[in-house]
């Protein structure tokens, strides 16, 4: 498991990236409903204004999403620190697949707290960038795949949990048929602007599904770029 060790420097920071901006950051996400004591850790530790453009650091620790490129974003802590929440809620899962790898900071978070992160991205470009950061911050369990993300990653199936990082109308069948029994998936899903954070559960062939929040993703879209 990752313990986000990196270079000391790096992760550190100063001013708008310093730990004390990271810590008025983690307080706004408990005043705002986040509640699991390592999730909030994590997102303590883990140094966002690595997974940005330079010019964009002082605002890493702002509770909003940000352009990272070719139409995509991170997004906001809350919803990263959420989605995450939903995942590990009623225990730890081992082996995670995250559909839309974009800047990495998702997996990153991810990989402190479960045993193994594989992430799809289809943009070759967002992926390259993704995985020098992964290489630099030794975060070594984190494995990584240039696909479409509709078909999730087949050959490495069943997964303990699913999260899609992008929205679609509906979660790809695919992607069902790659969680485990008893498996847990968190997805936006809906048309832009009526998107809503949704969890399902796996039950046998049957699948239990809970609306939580309304967000704003980018589309899930299909090939690779």
């Amino acid at each position: 498991m990752s313990v986000l060790s990196g270079v000391a420097h790096d992760r550190g920071g100063s001013g708008m990236t310093s730990q004390r901006a990271r810590d008025r950051l983690v307080a706004r996400l408990r005043e705002e409903g986040i509640k699991d004591p390592r999730v909030l850790d994590v997102i303590r530790t883990t140094p966002r204004h690595l997974f940005i453009d330079e010019a964009l650091a002082p605002r890493a620790y702002e509770d909003v999403a940000l352009p990272i490129g070719l139409g995509q974003t991170i997004s906001q802590p809350w919803v990263v620190a959420r989605m995450t929440e939903l995942l590990i809620e009623r225990g730890i899962p081992k082996r995670v697949l995250e559909i839309g790898t974009g800047s990495g900071y998702q997996a990153a978070v991810l990989s402190a707290l479960v045993e193994t992160v594989y992430t799809v991205e289809r943009l070759d470009e967002l992926l390259r960038q993704a995985r020098r950061r992964f290489r630099n911050m030794k975060l070594e369990n984190i494995r990584t795949r240039h696909d479409d993300g509709n078909i999730g990653w087949p050959g490495e199936a069943p997964f303990d949990a699913i999260v899609l990082t992008a929205a679609g109308e509906s979660v790809p069948r695919k992607l069902l048929d790659q969680l485990s029994p008893q498996g847990v998936l968190v997805a936006p899903l809906g048309p832009s602007g009526k998107q809503k954070l949704t969890r399902l559960r796996r039950e046998g062939d049957a699948f239990a599904s809970d609306e939580l929040a309304d967000v704003s993703f980018v589309p899930l879209l299909g090939g690779v770029a």
